[in-house]
């Protein structure tokens, strides 16, 4: 299965979980960005940060999605990720491609001048660290936004992602997160019945991201003559823990939403272990499995591995009292009392979360996923904490206590994060 790759900090309190099938937080209908497309034919002008292949697609999907959008500014580290970028969106997107070069920007501080232009809606795809930032950003300047997964690192990064989320609720804007599967036919249909009482009642669920090893889509850049430290790792962002999460939040973040979906609620706590048995790159783990502890004493098995020649399994099991529902990226059923099995149309999710996002902004009723993916995103990042840590943690911890920040003291001149390979026992929990 091909799979999407792509601060503020102040305490939160925890909110109950709203269960949702497709759309969420529903903004106020008269709010100025609402208006800005009421007559429903208005364009809607976007503007990209992040130009490697995920942006690229994302993109394309986003023009795909509805009549009416065009793209008129790009942004990204590097200029030759823009500038190819750049080249295949020319000559893909046709009429609907509206870059003048002034608008396209390079660096640290890409995203600052791309909200600065006449865009309506913003594309978030860079590395994941960056994502909070990029968020407040956007929001702040009144830009509606689609982000991709994961929307942060740690635990910092996401209260600034909720933070941002808020402020968007206020201002009437959109928020819809790269979790396809929120926006799969089969997938909504599972949950509705699931949340109709169709399996019963909820006692343990499995998730799993077993796969191959990801060098072949994520291509390895050695390190050329001159560049910094935090430039290189950033050019290799998804083998750092620092700029990905590692692959059990980058990746492994859309089975655990789907259990996060399913219960209706975020884990209270968890327990994790993992490690790198073949992985040689980069900081990362190649492997985890996490006990996820959900209200009322559900208990969530949680496995990822990128290593080759193993047995590949991406899917989610959800057991009820009444029966079970199965769900992955091609098929959803139910096995119980109240069997069923999706057979319905099942859109490109890729482009329906588009669909979703554009359809909103035009009625009015501007979707806001902001705190959802991020409270799922920081079910990721406690897994990985206890892993690289060896030790359990609770949900109120994580998010009001934890000072974990891996923001780099200067960008431009670091140093860099730490590099080093966390071993269990001795890592810290921060």
């Amino acid at each position: 299965m091909k799979d999407k790759v792509g601060q503020e900090a102040r305490p939160l309190s925890r909110r109950d979980f709203i269960k949702t099938s497709a759309a969420v937080s529903l903004a106020v209908l008269g709010s100025p960005a609402s208006k800005m497309f009421a007559a429903g034919s208005d364009t809607i002008r976007v503007g990209l940060l992040g130009c490697g292949g995920r942006g690229t697609g994302a993109v394309q999907d986003c023009v795909n999605a509805a009549p009416g959008v065009e793209l008129i500014a790009m942004g990204d580290l590097f200029k030759d990720r823009l500038d190819g970028s750049f080249e295949e969106l020319k000559k893909k997107l046709g009429a609907k491609f509206k870059v003048a070069r002034e608008r396209c920007f390079v660096g640290f501080d890409c995203h600052q001048k791309v909200v600065a232009c006449d865009v309506n809606m913003v594309i978030l795809a860079g590395p994941p660290h960056f994502r909070p930032a990029h968020l407040k950003a956007a929001i702040e300047a009144g830009k509606h936004v689609f982000m991709e997964k994961p929307v942060g690192v740690d635990p910092a990064g996401i209260r600034s992602i909720i933070a941002s989320s808020e402020l968007a609720e206020k201002k009437g804007l959109a928020i819809v997160a790269g979790t396809q599967r929120r926006h799969q036919a089969h997938y909504v249909e599972i949950m509705k019945r699931i949340q109709n009482g169709d399996i019963g009642d909820i006692v343990a669920a499995q998730c799993y991201w077993n796969g191959s090893d990801m060098l072949g889509y994520w291509k390895w850049y050695e390190r050329q003559p001159g560049m910094s430290d935090i430039h290189w790792q950033c050019r290799n962002w998804p083998w750092f823990t620092w700029l990905s999460g590692d692959h059990i939040v980058e990746q492994h973040v859309h089975n655990v939403d789907v259990v996060n979906w399913a219960i209706g609620a975020n884990p209270v706590q968890c327990m994790g272990m993992g490690g790198r048995q073949v992985r040689t790159l980069g900081n990362i783990y190649d492997h985890f499995a996490v006990e996820l502890e959900y209200p009322r004493g559900v208990r969530v098995s949680s496995m990822c591995r990128q290593i080759n020649g193993c047995t590949d399994r991406v899917s989610e099991r959800i057991a009820g009292t009444k029966g079970v529902a199965y769900t992955d990226s091609t098929t959803g059923y139910i096995e119980g009392a109240k069997a069923y099995k999706y057979d319905g149309p099942n859109p490109n999710p890729y482009v329906q979360e588009h669909t979703d996002l554009i359809a909103g902004i035009r009625a009015g009723k501007a979707l806001n996923e902001g705190r959802r993916v991020a409270e799922s995103t920081l079910a990721a990042i406690m897994g990985r904490m206890s892993a690289y840590t060896g030790r359990a943690m609770s949900w109120d911890w994580a998010m009001k206590a934890s000072k974990l920040d891996l923001t780099p003291a200067s960008y431009e001149s670091g140093p860099a994060p730490d590099a080093s390979v966390a071993v269990p026992g001795k890592t810290p929990l921060i």
